[in-house]
């Protein structure tokens, strides 16, 4: 392979939901959408455009409508992957993740806490150092019941308590 630019261990791949490049640490399994630190620019420049051009090819998702959200995970030990920046391990169960997560919801749309705050001290999401803000996204690039319920969602009002295979969100769209 060509020279990516990444420092070792890192190294690209392709987002299947998103269809685009991210960057992936082979020795912690780390992903992430930008390089890591360290990373030579104009080496992983030339190394997109000269190797990924084929990989990355436009798709609906990229032509529909996006939105942006912000959003709080609580993770359970069945989750698709238990472990956060919180907890190596996660131990809670399903019901005591859901119960939690009722109890948030009731939170925010108390208007007691914000959805940045509670998501930077609570949540079990990579997202939470950013308030929660996931940024913005399009039909196809989230897991159905999360985007379902994102879309449905007017700008400024915050979402029930929604299950997916990461755990249980409660979501607030923004645009």
């Amino acid at each position: 392979m060509s020279n990516t630019g990444l420092p070792k261990p890192w190294i690209v791949k392709i987002s299947r939901s998103r269809n685009r490049p991210y960057f992936f640490n082979t020795e912690t399994h780390e992903s992430l959408w930008e390089p890591p630190a360290a990373t030579d620019m104009a080496a992983l420049k030339k190394f997109i455009a000269n190797e990924l051009q084929e990989s990355v090819t436009p798709t609906e998702a990229s032509n529909s409508p996006k939105i942006r959200a912000s959003h709080l995970l609580v993770k359970h030990r069945e989750s698709r992957r238990p472990s956060s920046w919180k907890e190596e391990h996660i131990t809670r169960s399903k019901e005591e993740a859901r119960k939690l997560a009722e109890h948030y919801e009731q939170l925010l749309k108390s208007g007691s806490v914000s959805m940045h705050d509670l998501a930077m001290k609570e949540s079990d999401c990579s997202s939470a150092r950013r308030g929660g803000e996931l940024g913005e996204f399009g039909r196809d690039e989230m897991q159905k019941p999360f985007e379902d319920a994102a879309f449905a969602l007017k700008p400024g009002e915050i979402s029930g308590v929604v299950e997916t295979s990461s755990g249980f969100h409660i979501i607030q769209r923004h645009a």
